[in-house]
């Protein structure tokens, strides 16, 4: 019998953690004096009985380490368990939101991926507009960690490719995910902080930089301004790229960095093709600007840096409506989104080393064809790639495409037009942020969608962070006849 309990165990302990983040926005609520303090207090105490009394029910089961199917069950769980009571403040609270558009911002916060559905952020209650922050930055570690922990173990999307990066101790769970998240918890934090004192010293008040180092660093993208970064121009945006670029690299490069060696980083041809993209589709963003308006300034360059970071690298802000650049911007901000950060990172959608796995199996087939009796081997940072590796990034491929076409389709049904249909489609699969159109673009948000739309994005979201396999294994008989 599929036992439960250990996904009930950690999914209490993740949920009463939660809860007592929420006293950090009723503190700076208390401080604000505009008398919202209640309701972080009653979340609170919501979200820790609700937390204790799971993990508690289920304590006599942690004697062993987890099953594969328990941690599929858990990844899952709990990217679905933490935005519920993360939305419980958004129901209670300024906004008076209902439990769609609350859950769906809660899961846009946690998946990191920036769609809001709500207006007037401006004059929101400095602790709702933390909470969003912190949603986003807890949601930021939480994926690094799934990222270099359970992903490759589950061999989800060619991810286990990664098990020999700097963490091969393959054991118990819960063990391995502690030793992983101490390393890495200093690097996120202190990266953070950087970035907090970087904004703070590029005219940012102190709380605009605290909440929008959080969203930094986590690539999510929720601002404390409708204007999003449109709100703080000029050299401010130089620090956000650097921060937005920094989380999207392979966080156990840093690690091995702080052991004293840089190399690796230097070395990593994934690093190298993501920041050769983000140069290359910065400049064609600029010359696209130059020919569509025959003229060209640092400004111009300053706004494609920024935009061009922000989407490939999943955080969704924006500082300008790009979608006034043309045509050519448009379809180019769209297919940017597609690409993605480096693996083992804050970022989001395909990833970088997907591609360098999809283009080098397909060289290694030219080659085979102009050659039959060779023997081509697909290499990747210069070692072969074994032929299950191939199997599950081919297999990512296919599922993903497939799943944006259906969740184009379901939000085209609901009367969307097409352009609002595809672009969020991608935009919530690969937790981008914002899509293209009037109301989902740069310049609008999420509120204006029904019901059913925001529940097909809610769902994208969530698929899309756990890159599609280990969600949708859940929905196999096989995996609970194991």
């Amino acid at each position: 019998m599929f036992d439960m309990r250990p996904v009930g165990y950690v999914i209490g302990l993740l949920v009463t953690v939660l809860g007592a983040t929420m006293l950090l926005p009723m503190v700076v609520d208390l401080a604000e004096g505009r008398g919202h303090w209640p309701v972080f207090a009653e979340s609170a105490i919501i979200t820790v009985v609700c937390g204790l009394t799971l993990s508690l029910s289920c304590s006599n089961s942690i004697s062993g380490g987890l099953s594969l199917q328990q941690t599929f069950l858990l990844t899952t769980g709990v990217w679905a368990a933490l935005p519920f009571f993360g939305a419980i403040p958004f129901a209670l609270g300024a906004t008076e939101a209902d439990f769609v558009d609350a859950y769906f911002e809660a899961m846009s916060g946690l998946t990191t991926t920036g769609a809001t559905v709500f207006t007037g952020l401006d004059d929101l209650p400095k602790g709702l507009l933390l909470w969003r922050g912190i949603l986003q930055w807890l949601g930021g570690i939480g994926i690094i960690v799934v990222a270099m922990v359970f992903l490759p173990e589950l061999r989800v999307g060619g991810m286990q490719i990664f098990r020999s990066e700097g963490f091969d101790t393959f054991g118990k769970i819960l063990p391995r995910a502690t030793e992983i998240s101490a390393r890495i918890s200093t690097i996120y934090l202190t990266l953070t902080l950087a970035c907090a004192l970087a904004y703070l010293a590029s005219g940012m008040t102190a709380f605009d930089a605290t909440v929008h180092a959080m969203t930094t660093l986590s690539t999510g993208g929720f601002g404390n301004s409708d204007k999003s970064f449109g709100a703080f121009p000029g050299a401010v945006e130089y620090v956000a790229v650097f921060f937005m670029l920094a989380s999207a690299l392979p966080y156990v490069r840093f690690v091995q960095i702080t052991a004293g060696s840089a190399r690796p980083l230097f070395e990593d041809r994934q690093v190298q093709v993501f920041l050769a993209l983000v140069a290359g589709i910065t400049l064609l963003a600029s010359f696209g600007y130059a020919m569509r308006f025959d003229t060209f300034s640092a400004e111009v360059f300053r706004e494609a840096l920024f935009n061009v970071t922000s989407i490939i690298t999943g955080t969704g802000y924006s500082s300008t409506d790009y979608q006034l650049w043309g045509p050519f911007m448009i379809a180019l901000i769209f297919f940017t989104g597609l690409i993605g950060g480096c693996a083992g990172s804050t970022s989001c959608s395909v990833k970088v080393f997907r591609y360098q796995l999809l283009f080098a199996s397909i060289r290694a087939q030219v080659r085979r064809i102009l050659a039959p009796h060779g023997v081509f081997t697909p290499k990747y940072n210069g070692r072969p790639v074994d032929e299950d590796v191939l199997n599950s990034v081919m297999a990512f491929f296919v599922l993903y495409f497939v799943t944006l076409g259906v969740i184009s389709v379901a939000l085209g049904m609901t009367g969307q037009d097409i352009v609002t249909s595809v672009s969020g489609a991608a935009a919530a699969l690969s937790n981008i942020g914002p899509g293209l159109g009037d109301q989902i673009g740069p310049a609008g948000n999420f509120g204006m969608l029904g019901d059913t739309e925001k529940v097909i994005l809610t769902i994208a979201m969530l698929i899309g962070r756990l890159e599609l396999m280990a969600v949708f294994v859940l929905f196999t008989i096989r995996f609970w006849r194991a």
